[in-house]
């Protein structure tokens, strides 16, 4: 039991040291997995009697990709740059203007709120956000590196992965695991992307319906603070509100902003995303909770984003470990994880998908 707390311990202390270059890593390997079978798709096509090679194929996703991080990454943090630099502009204003918010209380609640208000140093703590998102660019420019180095291994790893295990059944059954992994993994951030898509520009109408000047900003923070499971909506539902009166004034405005854009969280949230993620992930809230608080802990805001998949890649590997499965039944929502079964049915699907 000692060797396992320090076993742990050990591994902890790895997870925060290097948490920039995991982080990185497994961005990369997420975006890698969403990639493959698009790159397989596009090197099965022909122009006429020339057939699109694979290396062909792979350098132009490659060049997509990096592409599309590199302006995805300026657009996030031009966006973020505009709400923290309002944020400071209006930090004075904004205790008082939240503890009148209060004022039908009474005066001394109102002026215990701003008193508690005032005790927080908002201008320490969005300096901070500043300078966690002034890393983002170097955190791209890292994960294109690793993610160009996978796709030059990629032709190996069916070999890789036979020679890793003496018996070739192992390796078939590692490879549907991965196989597995993989499936889970893409539809949870397909649906995910799609929904926090649509939640983005819902809350981007409703801002510009008040008038509200950073209504495109709180659309873009909003879609993108949805990947947090759970805290992610009640962040972004307090700052649409919060901001809208920072810069307005009236109470009006903000109970306005508030309930519209909590109705479009629940509806989306708790309605449209479990509908269309159905049984694909099945996962236990209380788990994707601890599992946010965790890497939440370990990796700060980028763990928050990855918590899930990490989980889902967790359960899938624990439900085919013996040893393990306990643990999987406690990950899954119903306490039913994955079986082999089920395993043989997916795999059919994802080859007759990539066959058709």
């Amino acid at each position: 039991m000692a060797l396992v707390i320090i076993a742990f311990a050990v591994v902890l202390f790895l997870l925060v040291q290097a948490r920039f270059i995991l982080i990185s890593l497994a961005v990369a390997v997420i975006l890698f997995t969403l990639t493959s079978d698009v790159i397989r798709l596009i090197a099965r096509q022909s122009i006429g009697r020339f057939r699109i090679p694979n290396w062909l194929a792979s350098i132009v996703a490659l060049l997509l990709i990096s592409t599309a991080l590199l302006l995805l990454s300026s657009i996030i943090l031009a966006q973020l740059n505009t709400v923290l630099g309002t944020t400071l502009s209006y930090a004075e204003r904004a205790p008082s203007a939240v503890a009148s918010l209060f004022a039908w209380m009474g005066e001394d609640v109102e002026r215990a709120v701003l008193n508690s208000l005032n005790s927080v140093e908002v201008s320490g703590y969005v300096r901070t956000v500043a300078g966690q998102a002034g890393s983002l660019m170097q955190g791209t420019v890292l994960v294109i590196l690793f993610f160009g180095f996978l796709f030059a291994e990629r032709i190996w790893f069916g070999t890789k992965m036979s020679n890793f295990f003496d018996d070739p059944a192992q390796a078939e059954r590692a490879n549907r695991i991965f196989n597995s992994i993989i499936h889970r993994v893409n539809y949870y951030l397909l649906i995910k992307s799609l929904v926090s898509l649509i939640t983005g520009a819902m809350v981007y109408a409703v801002a510009t319906f008040f008038g509200i000047e950073l209504a495109l900003s709180l659309g873009i923070l909003t879609f993108i603070l949805n990947y947090i499971p759970n805290i992610g909506s009640i962040v972004a539902t307090g700052m649409v509100a919060l901001v809208g009166y920072v810069e307005t004034g009236e109470a009006s405005v903000t109970a306005g902003l508030f309930v519209m854009t909590g109705i479009i969280q629940f509806v989306n949230g708790n309605v449209i995303d479990p509908w269309l993620m159905g049984r694909a992930l099945r996962l236990s809230s209380f788990g994707i909770i601890i599992s946010l608080a965790f890497w939440g802990a370990v990796w700060g805001i980028p763990g928050m984003f990855l918590s899930v998949p990490i989980m889902v890649m967790l359960l899938v590997i624990c439900s085919h470990v013996p040893q393990l499965r306990k643990v999987a039944v406690l990950l899954s929502r119903e306490g039913l994880p994955e079986d082999d079964r089920e395993l043989d049915r997916l795999n059919e699907e994802i080859e007759s998908r990539r066959a058709s």
